[in-house]
């Protein structure tokens, strides 16, 4: 098996995965994980070999990009306490145990490498996360809170390892370098973000056609990391301000082929390279058994205490951070989400999953320092950060699920009900007071008038059929199974007409290009 054979076996798991996942309530990360596992174990499958530079930029643009559509930024700007406690104050605080710990019991490990090592090892994983938050149905206050600590540790964690990185080879470090190489390193980030966040948006509106405005989305996270690298900004930081301002004003409301199709493509992108991600975390198992040769009880002590540190070092730091949290929430807070039970603590710190962040950043630890001699103890920092990412993602991920489930951790699903009437009232309301403008400048007959305010009472049912009164509601759901009747029958239909032009499209003197865009107007007409 070569290297493209086994790209395109990892990219077959990704998609299988994700079925044989949710049959089993086995979140699909992990499945690929164990593939990749089992994998390294067999003879015929050969070593990655991806240079170490161009892990992070192939890998994380993507996956951010795809995370941050599924979230905004004032679910970021109004949980700005817990994020910070979590992902910035957390990440510096397990950076600095870890780096204690690995320098105190690997001999000959200097202290700017152990701070690398903690660096890559002090981010959770926000696709795992979350990825696994969504099957077991938890609240969205933890999901908002995963995804935001997630999203933001990479960013602080990815400034870290270079700060450390940059320490080890060159053999020198100045606390004042560092801090001001961290803010500039931030501020030249958020302003490639938003410049590049406003001309992708700008050209959107230039393209118009759905297919190049997708392709474009695309390119814009991978333009965003590259072009922030190259000017010494953060990667990680430009592509989520980039991402973060697409998803704020990116988005034309009645532009729904383009929204339809680019939400099908990411939720594609993010499948595929997350599979292949996960994938080629357990195929890391190569290069550790090639570094265990001869020594597997001491490296293996040397791991099992870096994963003690990081994993309960988040549990020691999350007690009174939200408490800490609570303490500060005031009712102004209203949207700020705070875990409210000791119980959703501890969902949150067995959340703590290491992931695709882990492997980029310890695969990208360069071979040789400034003078050319070898990255002191780098076999060792794969062979512990390999560890700590298993350990944390198996076992955590496997057993995250049962967790939940013992300690009774649900979504609220009436908060969420209430939600969704309050915003069917917004919808039927907005389409009432459109109706109303339409009629001062029309002329419309009092049928017609009624017939349309009937449909904009509708619009508000079909979102929460809880609006109707008890005496409508049963009337609205006959017409609505009417209306679902006529539908199956109308789909029924469609799908004659589609069989007979794909037909036509096999038949001698047929022109493809005239049945495949008749066939993309049927496909349409099935869609509304």
């Amino acid at each position: 098996m070569d290297q493209l054979a086994l790209l395109f076996v990892l990219l077959l798991g990704a998609v299988i995965s994700v079925p044989v996942g949710d049959r089993f309530s086995v979140p699909a990360p992990v499945l690929m994980t164990l593939l990749g596992i089992v994998l390294a174990l067999l003879d015929f499958v050969p070593n990655v070999e991806i240079p170490p530079d161009l892990i992070l930029p192939l890998l994380l643009p993507p996956l951010l990009y795809a995370a941050v559509r599924r979230t905004s930024w004032r679910q970021f700007a109004a949980n700005k306490r817990p994020i910070f406690l979590l992902a910035v104050a957390l990440v510096f605080v397990t950076m600095t145990c870890v780096a204690a710990a690995a320098n105190a019991i690997v001999p000959g490990l200097p202290l700017a490498a152990a701070f690398a090592l903690g660096a890559l090892v002090a981010p959770p994983d926000p696709v795992a996360a979350t990825a696994v938050a969504g099957q077991l149905g938890l609240p969205r206050r933890l999901v908002s809170i995963l995804e935001g600590e997630g999203l933001f540790n990479d960013v602080t964690a990815i400034v870290l390892y270079h700060v450390a990185i940059a320490a080890a080879v060159s053999g020198t470090f100045s606390p004042w370098k560092a801090g001001l190489d961290l803010v500039l390193s931030a501020v030249v980030a958020v302003a490639v973000g938003l410049a590049l966040g406003w001309g992708a948006n700008k050209l959107m509106e230039l393209l118009g056609d759905a297919t190049l405005q997708i392709g474009l989305t695309l390119l814009v996270p991978y333009a965003s990391y590259v072009l922030a690298e190259e000017m010494h900004g953060s990667g990680v930081l430009a592509v989520l301000t980039t991402a973060l301002f697409l998803a704020e004003y990116g988005s034309d409301a009645d532009d729904v082929m383009t929204r339809l199709a680019g939400h099908t493509f990411w939720n594609i992108v993010d499948t595929l390279v997350t599979g292949v991600a996960f994938g080629l975390v357990g195929l890391e198992l190569h290069n550790a058994i090639h570094t265990a040769s001869g020594r597997w009880g001491e490296l293996l002590g040397w791991a099992a205490l870096v994963v003690c540190v990081v994993v309960f070092v988040r549990l020691l730091w999350l007690l009174p951070a939200t408490w800490l949290t609570k303490r500060l929430h005031a009712r102004r807070d209203y949207d700020e989400d705070i875990p409210v039970s000791w119980r959703e603590t501890v969902v949150m710190w067995w959340s703590g999953m290491r992931g695709v962040a882990s492997v980029a950043l310890v695969l990208a630890i360069p071979l040789e320092t400034d003078a050319g001699s070898p990255f002191p103890s780098r076999d060792e920092i794969i062979f512990i950060a390999f560890g700590v990412i298993v350990v944390t993602l198996v076992v955590q991920g496997l057993t995250l699920p049962w967790l939940v489930r013992w300690l009774g951790v649900r979504a609220d699903t009436d908060v969420e009900k209430e939600f969704a009437k309050a915003l069917a009232i917004r919808a039927a309301q907005a389409a009432k007071r459109r109706l109303r403008e339409i009629e001062e400048s029309e002329d419309m007959p009092e049928e017609l008038s009624e017939q349309m305010l009937r449909r904009a009472f509708d619009i508000g049912v079909r979102i929460s059929p809880e609006l109707a009164e008890d005496e409508r509601r049963e009337a609205y759901r006959e017409r609505a199974r009417r209306v679902k009747r006529v539908r199956r029958i109308q789909q029924e239909m469609l799908s004659a007409a589609r069989h007979e032009v794909l037909a036509a499209r096999s038949e001698p003197g047929a022109d493809p290009e005239v049945v495949d865009r008749v066939l993309r107007h049927l496909d349409v007409r099935s869609l509304r």
